[in-house]
């Protein structure tokens, strides 16, 4: 199996665009995680039926939460996902969540190109109000029946926070892993370079025309 925190990037989320691989199908009751040192998906345990997720969930590469794993993220589709595939989606807003005295927020996402539903969920008031107030009550009890009053959700709030939210999980990454700090900056550097030779180049064939006037 391919390591994700390797083959993939975050994706763009500056245009508002995740790249999320599935770790729990919608339904299901397997606690699945990303097994980060082996490269692979395990079971970490099984919760009651009754806390079943209410959406897919998963894990966008190349991040740190601050509880120190993978940000989350929620994939909310028609029909579940399986584990183990990676898609690209759409951001729509930021589910901001407490668990055991630590941050472990949640980016709340739909696929990019959905065509069963023709796209329509291009915002977080797109989504249904039943649905998100499943996903905030799951999120609020689904310990109880082990360490009750441990989880709570803060707020849901909307695509500029979630911005934010990547964007310093991103960082942790990178602070974390010198050579995708340094692979960024050689990238970063050759973007700069072609750039400017691109521009010198106009600038000399704007120079020719003129002389040649």
């Amino acid at each position: 199996m391919a390591d994700f925190n390797k083959v993939l990037e975050p994706g763009d989320y500056e245009k508002g665009k995740l790249n999320v691989v599935i770790e729990i199908p919608t339904g299901s009751n397997h606690k699945i995680e990303w097994d980060r040192e082996r490269a692979c998906f395990m079971l970490d345990r099984v919760e009651p039926m009754a806390f079943a997720k209410p959406c897919n969930y998963g894990f966008i590469p190349q991040t740190l939460d601050e509880d120190g794993d993978e940000l989350d993220a929620l994939v909310i589709t028609d029909q579940p996902l399986t584990t183990g595939i990676w898609l690209k989606t759409r951001i729509l807003g930021v589910l901001k969540f407490v668990d055991g005295g630590e941050v472990d927020d949640k980016i709340i996402v739909v696929p990019e190109d959905d065509r069963n539903n023709g796209d329509k969920y291009q915002t977080l008031e797109d989504l249904p109000k039943q649905l998100l107030d499943q996903i905030t009550f799951h999120f609020n009890h689904y310990k109880d029946l082990k360490k009750p009053g441990t989880t709570e959700v803060k707020e849901i709030a909307d695509v500029k926070t979630a911005k934010q939210v990547i964007r310093d999980s991103i960082e942790r990454y990178i602070e974390a892993h010198p050579e995708v700090k340094a692979k960024k900056e050689i990238k970063e550097g050759a973007e700069q370079a072609k750039s400017a030779i691109k521009s010198g180049i106009e600038a000399a064939k704007k120079a020719i025309k003129e002389a040649t006037k």
